[in-house]
């Protein structure tokens, strides 16, 4: 975006860090004569941001409920700056209860849970959310959905942490036992080769073969959940686990089970996923600043969008990305292509 030099005091945006929020994220905004008049307001679209910290160059707000047109403006006396184009998330289902990522079909439809608190018995385990952001239930008799995964054919797969088994879901809500005795089964992904990975809580990952052969691909220390999967474009396993650390670290997993530590330093480590250009998302916190996290093949982290209680996330075919939040999804159209899970 230009940048042009104030005029008789206008407020002028130098700089806004993440360029991404949802709702009760916290915006970052830098700049210049913020407070020539008096206190800076900030709206977001013509939804006023409630302002933390306000100085003369230094602004924090939080986004507001409501807020979706990303059009920034800071405003001091009767001087406004000109508008800062960020992407604000927009709420397109609540009442749910996810754990990991949803789950996104080739047509752009997406699956979340209702998971509920372990051996809790809910009427509804997973929801379809149709392109028009309408949400029907899609799966029923299922306890404790965690875990989410398509494979080729565009079969759902579904584990469930309460009985250690993994479903697998046709396309109109047929279920059927896929494999059992996973433990405390948690995070789902396919690699290339059409191997199911599933994470146990306890730290052990195991692979399914296309014939239902079981093996013990890796475990982690067993204070390590496996609890969210992803595979990399180095045909690595990454793998997140959130403790009760602020210093949590994503492991990777080489083709031959070998663990290692890719990144070290976030706050509770959830669902992930990679972009087209490599690049990792992460929902966690970085430097106690919530959200999701980007990080470049060579390491390099940064506050990619900002928002509280983020689970999971998932690209779409539309370059949008779906978050996750422990009840709500919503959609932030970032213009990112993300990488073909298969």
């Amino acid at each position: 975006m230009p940048i042009r030099k104030p005029s008789n005091g206008r407020p002028q945006i130098v700089q806004v860090s993440p360029g991404a929020a949802i709702a009760g994220g916290e915006i970052q905004i830098r700049g210049k004569c913020f407070a020539k008049a008096d206190r800076p307001r900030v709206s977001i679209g013509e939804v006023a941001a409630p302002v933390i910290i306000g100085s003369d160059s230094f602004v924090i707000v939080r986004v507001p409920e409501g807020a979706s047109a990303g059009e920034l403006v800071v405003e001091s006396g009767d001087q406004a700056s000109e508008v800062w184009t960020c992407d604000i998330g927009i709420p397109i289902a609540d009442s749910l209860h996810p754990v990991a990522n949803p789950a996104v079909d080739t047509f752009g439809n997406i699956f979340s849970t209702f998971s509920g608190s372990r051996g809790q018995k809910v009427p509804v385990a997973v929801y379809k959310v149709d392109l028009n952001y309408n949400a029907k239930p899609f799966i029923n008799d299922l306890m404790n959905a965690t875990g989410l995964a398509f494979d080729r054919q565009g079969l759902l797969y579904v584990s469930s942490r309460f009985e250690g088994i993994v479903y697998q879901v046709t396309p109109n809500g047929n279920i059927s036992v896929f494999v059992e005795g996973m433990g405390v089964a948690t995070g789902l992904t396919f690699d290339e080769d059409g191997n199911l990975y599933v994470g146990d809580r306890s730290g052990t990952i195991f692979k399914i073969a296309p014939n239902h052969q079981i093996f013990v691909f890796a475990t982690l220390e067993p204070s390590i959940a496996a609890y969210h999967l992803a595979f990399g474009p180095d045909r690595y396993l990454y793998v997140t686990g959130p403790t009760t650390s602020s210093f949590d670290s994503v492991h990777r997993i080489s083709p031959n089970g070998e663990v290692d530590t890719f990144y070290r330093g976030l706050g509770r480590p959830q669902g992930m996923a990679f972009d087209e250009e490599d690049r990792l998302y992460v929902a966690a916190s970085l430097g106690g600043r919530k959200g999701v996290v980007r990080i470049t093949p060579d390491r390099k982290a940064e506050l990619f969008l900002s928002g509280p209680g983020i689970v999971g996330l998932a690209f779409t075919p539309s370059r949008s990305l779906v978050l996750a939040t422990t009840n709500a999804l919503y959609r932030v159209d970032v213009g990112i292509k993300g990488r073909p899970l298969l």
